[in-house]
């Protein structure tokens, strides 16, 4: 498997993400939706993965800088049909090596509060990711868990 920053400019990222978000919103309420579209991703202060087996795309995922040493996970993504085969674990350690390579100190994520959401917070767990406050522009939801490690 490869994993390899994305400039999101291809069609099948983008179809990738979309599935994304059509997704949350299946599962989340509307006002509850964190997930980043095409041009959030775009922004300066973002860095975003693709993993790739063989050439198809397995999973995806993205760093947002919030200050000097805080940075966000974005857009945590597996592709369903490669779900619990190892696709999130590799790209989750890829994202927190980067970011202590960047010299983060530390790492939040939003994720889900829902059932849906709970093999996504067993992975931040495994992690070393631990509940906290919401952070950075987040406000409480009762549709949202808020998570964080030290690097």
């Amino acid at each position: 498997m490869k994993i390899a920053v994305d400039d999101l400019s291809g069609p099948e990222i983008a179809a990738f993400l979309e599935a994304h978000v059509l997704e949350m919103r299946s599962v989340t309420p509307l006002e509850s939706k964190h997930a980043l579209d095409l041009d959030g991703l775009r922004r300066p202060e973002v860095t975003f993965w693709s993993m790739t087996d063989d050439g198809t795309l397995v999973g995806c995922g993205a760093l947002k800088r919030l200050d000097a040493g805080h940075a966000e996970i974005k857009s945590m993504r597996t592709d369903p049909a490669r779900k619990r085969g190892g696709v999130a674990s590799r790209l989750l350690d890829h994202i927190i090596s980067e970011a202590r390579q960047a010299g983060y100190e530390r790492l939040s994520l939003e994720t889900g509060s829902t059932e849906f959401f709970a093999p996504a917070r067993a992975l931040y767990t495994k992690f070393g990711f631990e509940p906290c406050a919401p952070f950075a522009e987040y406000k409480e939801d009762p549709n949202s868990a808020f998570m964080t490690r030290l690097l």
